[in-house]
């Protein structure tokens, strides 16, 4: 997600370069040869193109708003994680009984608090196509790193880790049976978020539909030309093209909004919902030092408009 809110022009119309490239030369080779070449003469009534482009704006609002439903849906479940990151984080700490003061038992609220930080950036990386292990030793102890060095799948390990010291403690006696039941109803919030995220990333928009769309768009581009030209001659090259813009530019919206776990500017900022989540945990467990230490890298970055 870009940070700032001033995206420069060069960055918008940057996505579409090649095409307005083509566009351009396209009307300007028109028109010359309609100025100046009767047998090129040649032009239809601006109804047509008309009535393309409206046909054109209702499928581009059509695919622009099942695009942002699928962005919307990601940012939701993120949101619904941070919710469920501090619910189970509070439910460790209030649950978890310790009379005697024992450090085993301080030991495990910590480390179940970290573990779900960790959880939250490997879902993070895993979503976006990096190494999900990567930056966990922050947050882990040596046993857990060789547990989930020996899974596929990072995050799902780490939910079993969570199930395996849920019932730990039911056994030891720090939780009753009621607790456990309601702290395994947050670890399953937290499996649900995971796979309506991976649905997400995993089911690819229709290609046919995008395709169907792409070629209306240049076929419009195509015919416009020759509707504008007796009304407007060579003024209607700037037309052409800001028309052409206008639709090209809906059109690759979708496109990126459809997508959002593929680390562009316009993904769910998932690395800085992760960073919010781990500075109230940590504040949780009164362990503010490890968070204030930690720099802020980017993933990646558009010039000065970081993606996080």
């Amino acid at each position: 997600m870009l940070l700032r809110n001033n995206i420069p022009l060069t960055y918008t119309f940057g996505k579409i370069k090649t095409e307005l490239l083509f566009v351009i030369s396209y009307s300007i080779g028109i028109v010359v040869l309609y100025q100046n070449f009767h047998v090129t003469r040649i032009s239809i009534p601006v109804a047509v193109p008309a009535l393309l482009g409206t046909i054109i704006s209702l499928l581009l609002a059509f695919r622009s708003n099942q695009a942002y439903d699928r962005w919307w849906e990601a940012r939701t479940l993120w949101g619904a994680m941070v919710n469920d990151s501090r619910s189970i984080s509070r439910q460790i700490l209030s649950f978890v009984e310790n009379p005697y003061g024992l450090d085993e038992v301080n030991q495990f609220k910590e480390r179940f608090i970290k573990r779900q930080i960790a959880w939250c950036f490997a879902l993070s990386q895993a979503l976006r196509g990096f190494n999900a292990r990567k930056g966990l030793e922050e947050f882990l102890c040596p046993e857990e790193l060789a547990f989930i060095k020996k899974r596929r799948n990072v995050t799902t390990s780490l939910l079993e880790l969570h199930g395996m010291d849920l019932k730990k403690a039911l056994s030891e006696g720090w939780i009753n049976k009621y607790q456990q039941i309601e702290i395994d109803k947050s670890i399953t919030a937290l499996c649900n978020h995971m796979g309506g995220c991976e649905r997400i990333k995993n089911t690819v928009f229709p290609v046919t539909y995008s395709k169907y769309i792409n070629m209306s768009i240049h076929l419009f581009i195509v015919l416009l030309p020759f509707g504008l030209i007796e009304y407007f001659g060579y003024m209607e090259v700037p037309l052409v093209v800001a028309i052409a813009a206008f639709f090209l530019l809906v059109e690759k919206m979708a496109v990126h909004l459809q997508d959002p776990f593929e680390n562009k500017p316009t993904d769910t900022p998932t690395t800085t919902i992760c960073r919010n989540i781990e500075r109230d945990l940590l504040q949780m467990i009164d362990d503010d030092k490890i968070y204030e230490d930690k720099p802020q890298t980017e993933l990646a970055s558009v010039g000065s408009y970081y993606i996080l």
